[in-house]
């Protein structure tokens, strides 16, 4: 096979190679534009209780560390080793019983918490 025919078949490989690739994108942009846009089924809370969270929810709350939602967890449990029943929070002003959560922090943080 002389230079000139291996070129022209090299030539034709690429070609035919890009517009495969050119079809598969098509397809992929059909059937991602086809596809629906709703949600699978699954809704998550996106609310945090922190009458019963764990640490790790409560460390993803905006201006909560490690300490302060270890804080919020000792609290909330020496609260409901007092035996009454009720919650230890029933609104964000209640979570400025917690040492180190002023006023600010309650606030920045109420729409993020839910209390039931």
């Amino acid at each position: 096979m002389t230079d000139a025919g291996q070129s022209r078949i090299q030539s034709f490989a690429f070609v035919i190679s890009v517009w495969v690739c050119v079809l598969f994108c098509v397809c992929f942009a059909v059937f991602s534009a086809a596809r629906p846009t709703g949600s699978c089924g699954v809704k998550l809370d996106d609310r945090i209780n922190p009458n019963d969270a764990p640490v790790a929810s409560l460390v993803r709350l905006p201006g909560i560390g490690l300490s302060r939602s270890q804080a919020i967890v000792g609290y909330r449990e020496s609260f409901s080793d007092q035996g009454d029943g009720r919650a230890a929070f029933r609104d964000c002003a209640d979570l400025q019983k917690v040492k180190g959560i002023g006023p600010k922090t309650a606030q920045d943080i109420g729409p993020w918490l839910k209390f039931e």
